[in-house]
């Protein structure tokens, strides 16, 4: 058996190109994918918290230090620049590899630029 787990997140990153003539895909700044370890190519799941459109597609690389993250083709109709988002990919494991995984978490600035890194996200309190 296998489950489906969180691998990596960028969170809240902040959408600098919308481009809806350009090859489907999301290029996202080679450092930041570097950062999270996202694979050129991999499938991304893309939730907008600016207007609450989720969908998927796959990552491609934009120049080092740009801080681009592009919606590029059918997807540039679910984002506008100066939306925030938070990318994610999944990874299936088994519950042997379920015990010792630890997912990337990276978080963004409202530039694209790292403010924080961890491995688990804290637990909610309840209000």
């Amino acid at each position: 058996m296998q489950c489906t787990l969180l691998k990596t997140k960028l969170h809240r990153a902040c959408v600098t190109h919308a481009e809806l003539d350009y090859e489907g895909s999301c290029a996202i700044d080679s450092q930041l994918l570097d950062a999270a370890g996202i694979h050129t190519y991999e499938q991304l799941h893309i939730y907008n918290v600016t207007n609450g459109e989720r969908f998927s597609t796959y990552a491609i690389r934009a120049e080092a230090g740009s801080r681009v993250i592009s919606i590029n083709g059918a997807a540039a109709h679910k984002a506008n620049v100066g939306d925030r988002i938070i990318i994610c990919t999944y990874i299936a494991l088994t519950p042997q590899e379920i015990a010792i995984h630890k997912p990337t978490l990276i978080y963004l600035d409202e530039n694209n630029h790292i403010t924080g890194a961890r491995h688990a996200i804290p637990i909610q309190a309840a209000a």
